[in-house]
């Protein structure tokens, strides 16, 4: 963070140089927005393929065939859940949190995309509902839904507490995943990754720009809506900070189950195909 005493002292023009105003450095504006209309008419006459229930303080895996959709659903009480997703064909494709928040900001809603890692690119998921788009961002900079953080990991809680705890959400995922496709733990920890952080309320303090968290508003029925662009794995966490109000990776924050519904649409949305990843010839120039 920045020092609270600079060591330097202002030049002159100090003022005019922090007056410069800021460039978007991924305007978006050339990238077709999804047609929303389009996917929430095609969830008329849908099917519900699977339930998954994520117990509090553990994490499990789902799969989403391209062109369904999926809900991930509070249940029980305000409670906080890590994503982790990954092409079902490839595990080497997965979310990359640090594109999505360059392209579409550190908190995401409707009409958002997940975007996959290099050298791949391409949509993985969009956004179809949020039900706490109401929240906004409130009078700290705080709003739900980021792509900030990284996830609460054993390794992190080791350097700052001390001690080891085996129910962060990055132990958490790894467990799902190794579980799933029956594996070693630490051979499938390496694709474990950075999450979006489903109904976390956080951002940067604005005195000294560190990462915060605060109660999350979600409640029972709450949901957040995906439509899946390519074959996906996920795995969610029920982060064991539970609703995130006052400190995580620990036992001592009331926790609830998670909710993940898929389902299938009786036909694709009007003109809808799974994207081909990215165009880049990766020559990288002679």
């Amino acid at each position: 963070m920045k020092l609270e005493n600079h060591e330097h002292s202002e030049p002159g023009d100090a003022k005019e140089r922090r007056k410069v105003r800021p460039v978007i450095c991924y305007p978006v504006d050339s990238l077709a927005p999804p047609d929303l209309a389009s996917y929430r008419t095609a969830r008329e006459g849908w099917e519900k393929l699977s339930e998954t229930v994520v117990p509090p303080r553990e994490a499990r895996c789902f799969d989403v065939p391209a062109g369904c959709f999926f809900r991930i659903v509070s249940v029980g009480g305000p409670q906080v859940g890590d994503l982790n997703l990954w092409s079902a064909e490839n595990l080497q494709e997965r979310f990359f949190s640090g594109k999505t928040r360059a392209l579409h900001g550190t908190h995401l809603s409707t009409g958002d995309r997940l975007w996959s890692c290099l050298p791949y690119l391409r949509p993985m998921a969009t956004i179809t509902e949020d039900t706490l788009d109401w929240y906004g961002f409130d009078e700290w900079g705080g709003s739900v839904h980021d792509v900030i953080g990284t996830r609460c990991d054993p390794y992190t809680h080791r350097l700052l507490a001390g001690g080891d705890y085996h129910h962060c959400c990055h132990s958490n995922l790894t467990r799902a995943l190794a579980d799933r496709l029956g594996r070693p733990r630490e051979s499938v920890e390496p694709a474990v990754h950075d999450v979006l952080n489903v109904f976390m309320c956080t951002g940067f303090t604005r005195d000294t720009g560190q990462y915060f968290m605060k109660a999350t508003p979600v409640r029972p029925g709450d949901f957040l809506e995906f439509f899946a662009e390519i074959d996906l794995l996920g795995a969610l966490s029920a982060c064991p900070g539970g609703d995130c109000g006052a400190e995580h990776s620990s036992d001592a924050a009331a926790c609830h189950p998670l909710l993940v519904e898929v389902f299938r649409p009786a036909a694709p949305p009007r003109g809808w195909r799974s994207p081909p990843i990215n165009g880049y010839d990766r020559t990288h120039g002679s």
